[in-house]
């Protein structure tokens, strides 16, 4: 485990960069001209990006961040 000692201000530009960096990716995601091997990657990239943004905000905040992904095994 490691720890970490910020300002306010630092911990508030975190946020606005992660934020606006889970924006960018939930906006290509939805896009669907995406290799499957370059969307896995993102997705990966988002969960990580996520559960930071976890640690930082309140639950509320990242309600709007939760992404909604299908189940494989459920037939349409």
């Amino acid at each position: 485990m490691l720890g970490l000692l910020i300002s306010n201000k630092e911990k508030e530009e975190i946020i606005y960069i992660l934020k606006r960096e889970m924006d960018e990716l939930l906006y290509d995601l939805r896009e669907g001209r995406l290799n499957s091997s370059v969307k896995k990657a993102m997705e990966e990239r988002y969960q990580i990006l996520f559960h930071l943004l976890i640690r930082l905000v309140p639950p509320n905040e990242c309600a709007a961040y939760v992404r909604n992904r299908p189940r494989k095994d459920v037939m349409k």
